[in-house]
């Protein structure tokens, strides 16, 4: 596919286009692109001379490349921030709404320098753990004897799908009732938020398990315990995984309704109570603080999971370089 310029394939140096495109595949996809980004109109503003670049570097980086899709995934968001800058240097929002980014770097520096954002997070780490912690040793296990026992599926499965449809946070006024208002009422609401994508990615993956593999381990004479050693759990692997880090991802976003209970310290709390004080900069520091935990652990969860459960890795290749 050729693109000269001026071409009634291409960009010309008249204007944007100046033809009709006919690309026939990705490839061709690929090159235009290529092409296009240099013949960008020159920019007239700093703002407008980056994003020139970033379009430039993810058009004609090689396709396919793990280093290359990593750098595109970091790009967007520095285009993102960069819009939200730009935004704010043209005054098309107020600070009270939305401050610029340099102030909410600025903000989040001086938290984490006199020590305020690491204190919010360390506490919020300890209930997020326990709440997760809970909730795996909670869900697997049930999950596990529901697939295997036709009793207690009949028995167990209708209440929790019951349960399953009420929110964690409407269960807040019971949850205060019962266990009051310390930590284990913030965890249960963890522990709530947590349960049910973990337990039903391993009820999947274990009733998903192919009965054809099962029955070839009884040819075989495998005992009913290596036949769940051997081949359920290998298959039904993947779903779990997948339902671990769900649940990790829910805990952090169940963080700041627990922190709603008469918490004194987390990074919920700071979330609230910079709202009570209008202190958006405040906010947007604890939520990118939540996301960037959430990206992390997810990150390390994946890692470890591709080192430790080598066969999952195809499964688990979801959209992250």
């Amino acid at each position: 596919m050729d693109f000269q310029r001026g071409s009634r394939h291409c960009p010309s140096s008249r204007g944007p286009w100046c033809g009709k495109i006919k690309l026939a595949n990705a490839d061709d996809l690929h090159s235009y692109l290529c092409v296009s980004a240099t013949v960008i109109p020159k920019p007239t503003t700093r703002w407008s001379r980056l994003l020139r670049g970033a379009v430039a570097l993810l058009a004609c980086a090689p396709a396919g490349h793990v280093a290359v899709g990593r750098l595109r995934s970091w790009l967007s968001f520095a285009m993102l921030v960069g819009l939200w800058a730009a935004a704010s240097a043209a005054g098309l929002t107020t600070p009270f709404l939305l401050p610029a980014p340099l102030a909410v770097l600025e903000t989040g520096t001086r938290l984490v320098a006199d020590g305020t954002l690491i204190g919010h997070l360390a506490v919020s780490f300890v209930r997020v753990a326990a709440g997760f912690a809970l909730a795996v040793l909670l869900a697997i296990p049930l999950a596990t004897i529901i697939a295997a026992l036709a009793p207690a599926r009949a028995l167990l499965l209708p209440p929790l799908e019951f349960l399953r449809h009420v929110p964690p946070l409407g269960l807040v006024p019971l949850l205060i009732l019962w266990f009051g208002i310390g930590e284990a009422s913030k965890v249960a609401v963890i522990v709530l938020a947590a349960f049910f994508p973990l337990f039903l990615g391993t009820l999947g993956g274990i009733t998903q398990c192919d009965p054809k593999l099962i029955e070839v381990g009884r040819i075989c004479g495998f005992s009913r315990r290596a036949i769940i050693g051997r081949i359920v759990v290998p298959a039904a692997t993947p779903a779990i995984i997948v339902g671990l880090r769900l649940a990790l991802g829910y805990c952090w976003r169940a963080l700041v309704g627990a922190e709603l209970i008469a918490a004194s310290a987390g990074l919920g709390f700071m979330i609230l109570d910079a709202e009570m004080l209008a202190r958006t900069d405040i906010i947007f520091v604890g939520i990118v603080t939540i996301g960037l935990m959430g990206l992390a652990f997810d990150t390390l969860a994946l890692a470890l999971t591709r080192r430790l459960v080598p066969w999952v890795r195809q499964e688990l290749n979801l959209g992250r370089g």
